[in-house]
């Protein structure tokens, strides 16, 4: 039972510690940049 304790233990040390690098380091995604462009819109008369 001890054995059982110990490895849930690591799981959990282990589990916290990917989940604190994915907080960090999981949204390296590009910047996004804002992009305007004038569109005509033709009259209708």
């Amino acid at each position: 039972m001890g054995k059982f304790f110990k490895y849930f233990f690591y799981l959990t040390v282990l589990t916290l510690t990917f989940l604190v690098g994915y907080s960090f380091f999981g949204d390296l995604s590009a910047p996004t940049t804002l992009i305007i462009e004038n569109i005509p819109i033709p009259n209708e008369n």
